[in-house]
């Protein structure tokens, strides 16, 4: 059921309208024991999932008795980013969630579904796992909360994405991502309905239907003032709300562009981006728009990792990002990209198919370690004179010597492509 819809691509929404819309929404809902929220962790800063938390939180006050940040495979939030995103919710109401031992299985989606919707690709059984305080914690409501946005595995964030794969475990992020990885990423990225989707989809209509879960999606653009806004909210508890907030997305943060870019520079915020498991949205969201042999510029000043797990950032070092044929004889050979394909998803989403050169230029990882995994290296400090994020625009910009480039200040709030290369 669709509880609330309102957006356009230039709709502002102000903080009173966002506090009356869901204290009304709220209300209608009827009185509640017990309430858990799951935003997003602070990789989804600017999905205003902290904003939101903080209302219902204002809205419920101690019914509001449990926060469980989406982490899926990420670091668990520390204080400092906690204080940041969330103003008014108390720290001894979150919750860690922990990927690998957290966890109940709701059901099982069978592989004749899975081989199906793959055409083919993969023939295995989904489990659909969440983590376990959704199932034994006696809430009369779960609040899901978080920003629809164009996305590398499953085609649109959000939705049941944020419970199966946010607060999913193991086995299951690793078959899902690696589903979109061999179906085909650019086949996928700025579309509501994929493969992955569908298996979602599918453990939600046949498994969580006793989950009292409610959905508050987010579309955020920027302004002409170039400062982000709410351009939608929408709230529901089944695929209708999804599908509303992912077709505005697609107008709001999918930017089309006319022909193929040669080269990009993109800018990766130190507080949010500390590692290429994230920092490869810079390479996820603009190989659509880049032209063969192009080149793409990352300036990373807090990476600092591979992986946000231990052993997949092992997995990185040892095999690096390399083409799809290779990244898939590397896990018909060994067990341990098998056993972990979540990894074997992020090496192929990660390479450029040797199409165009990727240069990344780290804030705190060596130049061996950048080339090891297949990457170019370039120097931070002269990489940031020359491309001065102070100074460049979002888009097309003219540098001193003539150079033109195309500059992206945060590869997570869009996508873009070339015309051709999306059509086709």
């Amino acid at each position: 059921m669709l509880l609330f819809a309102k957006g356009s691509e230039l709709t502002e929404l102000s903080y009173d309208e966002i506090k009356e819309i869901l204290f009304s929404t709220f209300d209608t809902l009827g009185f509640k024991n017990k309430v858990l929220a799951i935003p997003p962790d602070f990789t989804r800063y600017h999905s205003q999932a902290g904003l939101l938390t903080d209302l219902a939180y204002e809205y419920y006050n101690s019914k509001l008795t449990d926060v469980l940040p989406a982490l899926g495979t990420h670091f668990a939030m520390t204080d400092k980013e906690l204080d940041i995103m969330f103003k008014k919710v108390p720290k001894d109401l979150f919750r860690v969630h922990n990927w690998k031992t957290d966890l109940t299985t709701l059901g099982v989606v069978p592989s004749d579904f899975l081989k199906e919707v793959s055409e083919g690709k993969v023939n295995y059984e989904w489990p659909a796992q969440v983590n376990r305080l959704l199932t034994i914690g006696n809430y009369d409501l779960i609040l899901s909360i978080g920003q629809v946005v164009p996305h590398e595995v499953v085609g649109m964030a959000n939705y049941n994405k944020n419970i199966f794969v946010g607060t999913g475990g193991r086995e299951g992020i690793n078959k899902s991502h690696y589903l979109g990885a061999v179906y085909g990423m650019e086949r996928m990225m700025g579309r509501a309905d994929t493969p992955v989707r569908r298996v979602l989809n599918y453990a939600s209509d046949n498994f969580a239907q006793n989950l009292p879960i409610v959905y508050i999606q987010t579309v955020i653009g920027k302004n002409e003032k170039n400062e982000l806004v709410i351009r939608g909210l929408f709230i529901g508890d089944d695929y209708e709300c999804f599908k509303l907030a992912a077709d505005l997305s697609v107008k709001v943060n999918f930017q089309m562009l006319d022909k193929p870019l040669s080269k990009v520079v993109v800018y990766l915020d130190p507080e949010e981006f500390k590692s290429t498991w994230l920092g490869n949205k810079s390479i996820y969201r603009t190989r659509m728009a880049i032209a063969d042999e192009g080149e793409l510029i990352i300036l990373a000043p807090g990476l600092h990792s591979f992986g946000e797990d231990k052993e997949i950032d092992r997995l990185i070092r040892k095999y690096g990002y390399a083409t799809t044929p290779e990244i898939l004889k590397f896990v018909e050979e060994n067990e341990e990209l098998k056993n972990n394909l979540s990894a074997a998803a992020h090496l192929i989403h990660g390479s450029s198919e040797k199409r165009f050169s990727i240069t990344y230029c780290p804030g705190h990882l060596t130049k061996s370690e950048i080339e090891s995994v297949n990457f170019k290296y370039a120097d931070l400090n002269q990489m940031l004179d020359k491309y001065n994020p102070q100074k460049l625009i979002d888009g097309f910009n003219t540098m001193p010597d003539g150079e033109e480039i195309f500059y992206i200040s945060n590869p997570a709030l869009g996508l873009w492509s070339s015309k051709e290369r999306f059509n086709s």
